[in-house]
């Protein structure tokens, strides 16, 4: 689990860095909080039991790619993008796979950006590639997928109908509220550079 962990401290320092930048350079920052977690050595064996993968170092390291996650919340779904980009942009960070569920929201309304990345962490005999899972998304995105986690958790995955209905329609609402603060940042913006 330490190159897992050693990935996770690699990538928090190139986000604090990008944080730092932008507030310094571009006079705001488009990162509201960020935060990690490992899977547990019991959360990862569980997983390879479930999906029935060979318990070896080299299978588990290949078929499970979120073992170290970072997420990444944004004021602004174009703060997404542009934090995205910066971070994927980093000669050391090689893009393995994206899903774009801003773009394509899933079923029940989750939206956000998946990307998983693989960056080399040096240990003492050499560097090694660890994938991380990043996501990013806006406050509003974040706070629908606490509530909805805790829900699905509430209910033991049983959820009933009429909340998840209402799920779905506080998805709607929170992707409406992106869109209207994302139009009051760019008129902020453009009447900022009149100034």
């Amino acid at each position: 689990m330490m190159p897992y962990k050693f990935a996770i401290d690699e990538v928090m320092t190139k986000i604090s860095i990008l944080r730092e930048e932008f507030a310094a350079l571009h006079s705001e920052n488009p990162i509201e909080h960020v935060n990690s977690r490992l899977k547990s050595t019991e959360s990862v064996l569980e997983k390879v039991a479930r999906k029935g993968i060979a318990p070896s170092y080299q299978a588990i390291r290949t078929t499970i790619t979120d073992i170290a996650g970072i997420r990444v919340v944004c004021s602004f779904v174009s703060d997404v993008y542009r934090v995205f980009d910066a971070l994927t942009a980093q000669s050391d960070v090689r893009v393995i796979e994206v899903k774009d569920y801003i773009a394509n929201p899933k079923p029940n309304g989750y939206k956000s950006l998946h990307a998983i990345i693989e960056i080399p962490v040096f240990l003492s005999d050499g560097p090694v590639p660890v994938t991380v899972e990043v996501q990013l998304r806006t406050v509003a995105m974040d706070f629908w997928a606490s509530l909805e986690h805790k829900i699905y958790y509430k209910y033991d995955a049983d959820v009933p109908a009429e909340m998840l209905a209402g799920l779905h329609d506080a998805a709607d609402v929170a992707a409406e509220l992106d869109s209207k603060m994302e139009e009051l940042h760019r008129q902020v913006r453009r009447d900022t550079r009149r100034v």
